[in-house]
């Protein structure tokens, strides 16, 4: 046993052994990931970081990973190039499809093939080589909060599937495919809850939308009308989903 003062070199050299991790982000699938890794006997996470001016600590710990997920900041290049062995990122989008701001919103409004992204971080948005990825599909029923839900439950699948071969060096990244590439910005989605009552669309673009919006407790949509402002939700039923009875379906009219 070592006196006070004094390092027992036998955990002096356990330690040596674990992969160092600084990890960013505060969201629910990242606490997650974050209390798994912290119980990875491996892992030694140095910090959790959820704010931008909390970084330069990157610098003064000197991880071999930075791993992030649900942080809402830009990583500087200066802090990217800190982590040996790089820096990771889950996205809650399937690259290089809607990288950026709420993928889950415009994998319904456009269509696009949802799903998680395990990358490394580049100083582009979403942009950096790919190491995992996985698709989830997309429903007529689905809202934003739906398909927000299983994308959380996909990333944290992924990460836990991924890790190791992350961790032990046997892991690929390869490059994202450009052609394939979408981005859009937090302004974008702001412009998306503006509903314009004499805009034309049709009713499948209209559902769309609203459905993509329709995330519980948040009131995204509204719309002004005679000078009064409204919040718009959207619920979409399966029939196989919907209760048994004929009563009030137009069958019983």
């Amino acid at each position: 046993m070592s006196g006070a003062g004094e390092t027992d070199s036998s955990a002096e050299s356990a330690d040596d052994d674990r992969t160092t991790v600084v990890f960013l982000g505060a969201n629910n699938v990242g606490l997650e990931v974050y209390d798994w890794l912290c119980a990875r006997d491996s892992v030694d996470v140095l910090a959790m970081l959820t704010e931008a001016g909390q970084l330069s600590l990157v610098e003064r710990l000197a991880p071999e990973f930075v791993v992030a997920c649900g942080f809402t900041h830009i990583v500087p290049p200066e802090v990217l190039t800190v982590p040996e062995r790089g820096c990771l990122n889950l996205h809650p989008g399937l690259l290089p499809y809607a990288r950026g701001y709420n993928p889950n919103v415009w994998s319904i409004v456009e269509g696009l093939p949802a799903g998680v992204t395990l990358h490394y971080m580049d100083d582009g948005v979403d942009t950096g080589p790919v190491v995992a990825t996985r698709e989830v599909d997309v429903r007529f029923d689905d809202t934003g909060r739906s398909l927000y839900d299983r994308l959380e439950r996909a990333a944290y699948d992924l990460f836990v599937e991924t890790w190791p071969a992350v961790e032990t060096g046997t892991a690929r990244a390869t490059a994202q495919d450009e052609t394939r590439a979408t981005t859009h910005y937090k302004r974008e989605f702001l412009d998306l809850c503006e509903l314009d009552p004499d805009e034309e669309t049709t009713v499948r673009d209209l559902l769309d939308r609203l459905r993509a919006l329709t995330f519980p407790p948040f009131d995204n949509a509204r719309i002004d009308v005679d000078g009064e402002t409204y919040y718009v939700e959207v619920t979409i039923t399966h029939e196989d989903d919907a209760d048994g009875d004929d009563y009030g379906r137009l069958s019983s009219y």
